[in-house]
């Protein structure tokens, strides 16, 4: 957890918090998405919130980087993503809203690897994806499965 995030839970508790995040639809060079199983067993991009004084393209890169190892090269805005789906409770009970900026990436330099933030991480098919997609990514994850093309705004 940043900084920011700790110092405002200090003052709000478990209250709404709004937070921004950025996303990547990292596809390989055979079209597939790359998803991160979770330690819950759910299936989701990579990806983070924004931090004071970052860009969301700074973000993307850093999250990016942070969770599979990867050098983001090339990106393209997706979609925008808020509203219901935005709305989260974590099991300590915090509550979040979140805005999504999710990027397609296709350029990318490294050698993917796992971390302590997922048990796996795998490329998929927009035929093959698990059953267990994390349900506040499911719908930019779909989108992209349905071919919805950027920048789309939900």
């Amino acid at each position: 957890m940043n900084d920011y995030i700790s110092t405002m839970r200090k003052l709000i508790g478990h209250e709404t918090l709004l937070t921004v995040g950025c996303g990547a639809i990292l596809e390989d060079e055979s079209g597939r998405i790359l998803l991160q199983q979770k330690h819950n067993r759910i299936w989701g991009i990579p990806g983070g919130l924004l931090e004071l004084g970052e860009t969301f393209v700074e973000t993307l890169k850093r999250e990016v980087l942070e969770e599979t190892s990867l050098t983001v090269l090339q990106w393209q805005l997706f979609g925008l993503y808020s509203g219901k789906n935005g709305f989260a409770q974590y099991a300590n009970g915090d509550k979040v809203f979140s805005i999504q900026l999710i990027f397609r990436v296709t350029d990318y330099a490294g050698v993917l690897q796992t971390n302590e933030e997922s048990t796996r991480q795998q490329f998929f098919a927009k035929n093959e994806l698990p059953d267990s997609l994390n349900p506040h990514q499911a719908p930019f994850i779909l989108d992209w499965v349905h071919g919805v093309t950027p920048p789309i705004v939900r």
